[in-house]
């Protein structure tokens, strides 16, 4: 059996090299969020909270549900705002808006079909009927004559 004494002794010994702060306390790390745990930007915190408050009475939500929410929450943004960006690059323009945001949900199949809301200012996509295209092969209106009736 090992005496208190003892023990006592070697844990003098090691304090004395490790300065004032016994072992235990020599690296303190800061706390860190949830988020940077992840390596996400999205709050993991706030989505958690928002989850449990959306489930019913006494149903539980794991930890990873809202990281998992977040991951995908943050992807699906860039996403749009990286389409978004490339809107207006095209258009020569150097601030987003809702018609930037609207060409570039409605411009990508996968998104289009995830997102069937309404923009508000973000005006109509640009298409015109195949029947109303005139053709230039015909006389008519392509070559500019006038039909008589």
């Amino acid at each position: 059996m090992i005496e208190p004494h003892s023990v006592w002794k070697r844990w003098q010994r090691r304090k004395g090299r490790q300065g004032r702060k016994g072992p235990h306390l020599q690296k303190s790390t800061a706390p860190q969020s949830r988020s940077s745990k992840a390596g996400l930007q999205f709050p993991v915190g706030r989505v958690h909270r928002f989850l449990k408050n959306s489930v019913h009475q006494g149903h539980r939500v794991g930890a990873t549900a809202a990281v998992y929410t977040s991951a995908i929450l943050e992807y699906l943004t860039a996403e749009v705002l990286e389409l978004a960006g490339n809107a207006c690059k095209d258009l020569k323009v150097k601030r987003i808006t809702p018609r930037h945001l609207q060409l570039a949900i409605r411009g990508d199949e996968e998104l289009d079909a995830l997102i069937k809301a309404t923009i508000a200012g973000g005006g109509v996509i640009p298409h015109i009927h195949k029947s109303l295209i005139n053709k230039s092969g015909k006389g008519g209106a392509a070559t500019g004559k006038t039909a008589k009736f």
